[in-house]
């Protein structure tokens, strides 16, 4: 028999999904953590939506999140065919910039708090400094250097400035750092501690940014990158991983990200699925993962396996991304996934494009429980088999429930409503990835 899901939550209404085929899923507790004492490689950072607090209703937060992701994957499609159309032999990386979710964190000593944007699709940490010739406005006042007893700007012969794509040397070393968007923040690079909760960490590299433009910068005081690259934060700590648990879209409950030492999972319980992580040369800051399958119902889809790898030319492939709504995939796959859902939903299509969601079903009248295939996503050595409320969402008031996916003609993207509810471990020294569902407001 199928098993239920309630979704109360995340489907926006007191409506039960049941998904086909789908044994149960297995519930991880706070057991299945290897929680070390805190040490300064090892820490928590509450995460908190940029919608969070906000008068919006559900719905509207759920749009607002995929307007931005179509955004963030148009501006990823852009970067992409302009890198590869460039007649250069050197292509600079894309970096994706803005993001979901703000952490909390603190600069310099006597310690300054900022929220600034976590960004698994970009390396780069900065924030907005004085003398500031050009700066968005911000929340908390500007960080000032000159009033921290531990800032000190990097030599042009450090690591760190070798790593930046394109530094100069003037007063220290000083960068230019640019988005999809076409966004950017330029400064001077430095070394500062850096402060997450009651755990300090020294000398950690970081962008001090004197002139800063770009739209979605103001949800925070600047970024912070968790990309697989050397001046991310993860790879300035002395164990280069991070995990993050994403509460529901809906919930009020903060998110969390554990760095470092604690980051670890126990892999005993047997509930651990891990996949390799693969390294495109010419976009070494993402997170690409080998997908070679999907199945929907009881049908894996037709497609080839090499489908989803990336190209000679650094494109297509798929990422996993923390700064993305929905998931994104490969237009051909989409189409034929959408076909397989029409045929086992057995409900009508809605036309009318109001979600902005391309499918969409009409919900029966005064109905309290729908039926939906199962979802299994296959990459290489781990299938992750979603729970309802992870790839449908619906409204009762609008009378419609719709899969949280869209099409792309380029870069595929596995979305944060596709990783709620799961440990997502990113581990750069092992060069794998690992899911496990829990309960993340439990963490």
């Amino acid at each position: 028999m199928a098993s239920l899901y309630s979704l109360c939550c995340v489907l926006f209404l007191a409506l039960a999904i049941v998904a086909l085929y789908v044994s149960p899923a297995v519930s991880t507790s706070r057991r299945g953590f290897e929680r070390r004492n805190e040490v300064e490689d090892g820490f928590r950072v509450m995460l908190k939506h940029v919608d969070s607090g906000k008068n919006l209703t559900k719905w509207e937060r759920i749009q607002r999140g995929i307007k931005r992701g179509q955004r963030r994957l148009q501006r990823l499609s852009v970067m992409f065919s302009t890198a590869i159309s460039s007649s250069s032999v050197v292509k600079a990386p894309v970096a994706a910039g803005n993001g979901e979710f703000l952490m909390y964190l603190s600069i310099g000593t006597p310690p300054k708090s900022y929220s600034a944007v976590m960004d698994t699709g970009s390396d780069l940490i900065w924030t907005q400094c004085k003398p500031c010739s050009q700066c968005f406005k911000q929340s908390t006042p500007i960080f000032d250097p000159k009033l921290s007893s531990t800032f000190s700007k990097l030599s042009c012969s450090s690591h760190l400035c070798a790593a930046l794509p394109e530094p100069t040397c003037g007063d220290g070393c000083e960068y230019v750092y640019s988005y999809g968007d076409y966004s950017s923040t330029q400064g001077v690079m430095a070394t500062e501690t850096f402060t997450f909760g009651k755990v300090s960490v020294p000398n950690i590299g970081f962008g001090c940014g004197e002139e800063n433009d770009g739209e979605g910068f103001s949800q925070g005081a600047g970024l912070v990158g968790l990309g697989r690259g050397p001046l991310s934060l993860v790879s300035q700590l002395k164990e280069p991983k991070f995990s993050y648990c994403l509460t529901p879209f809906d919930e009020t409950q903060k998110s969390t990200l554990l760095m470092g030492s604690i980051a670890s999972v126990n892999r005993t319980l047997g509930a651990i699925k891990t996949t390799p992580l693969i390294h495109n040369p010419l976009q070494p800051s993402f997170y690409y993962l080998s997908l070679q399958g999907i199945t929907v119902g009881g049908t894996r889809l037709p497609f080839k396996e090499s489908t989803f790898a990336f190209q000679d030319d650094g494109s297509g492939g798929l990422i996993i991304d923390s700064g993305t709504t929905i998931t994104y995939l490969e237009e051909s796959v989409f189409n034929v996934l959408s076909k397989r859902f029409i045929k086992q939903m057995k409900l009508p299509v809605d036309n009318s494009g109001s979600t902005g969601l391309e499918l969409c079903f009409i919900l029966p009248s005064n109905t309290s429980e729908v039926k939906v295939p199962k979802l299994i996503f296959h990459f290489d050595g781990a299938d992750l088999d979603l729970p309802g409320e992870n790839y449908v969402i619906a409204d009762s008031n609008m009378g419609l429930i719709c899969l949280a996916m869209g099409r792309s003609n380029g870069i595929s993207i596995l979305g944060n409503i596709q990783q709620q509810n799961m440990l997502v471990l990113h581990d750069l020294k092992k060069k794998t990835l690992s899911f496990v569902q829990t309960q993340c407001h439990k963490l």
